[in-house]
């Protein structure tokens, strides 16, 4: 980046990306961001989704995963329950 830049925060909370930031960064319609805020700092990241062959490929990873270390899907309902009660 060369410049700061400005924008403004609309009414429906969305903020307007510069366009010579997003010609910079190769920014297109339909990108998918994390977003976190913490005082006066927002940051952004941009994420890359992985494609279906990919997110299958993590999907079975995660399945052979668990079978090999015994987790069931009772374990993970029972660690996700215990984990949003402790919140």
């Amino acid at each position: 980046m060369s410049e700061v830049e400005l924008t403004r925060l609309s009414s429906k909370g969305q903020i307007v990306v510069p366009k010579a930031l997003r010609n910079i960064m190769g920014l297109e319609d339909g990108e998918v961001f994390a977003i976190y805020g913490e005082d006066d700092t927002i940051i952004l990241k941009r994420l890359e989704l992985p494609s279906e062959k990919e997110f299958q490929r993590l999907l079975n990873w995660g399945e052979d995963f668990a079978k090999k270390k015994g987790i069931t899907k009772k374990d993970v309902k029972k660690a996700i329950k215990e984990y949003r009660e402790g919140e």
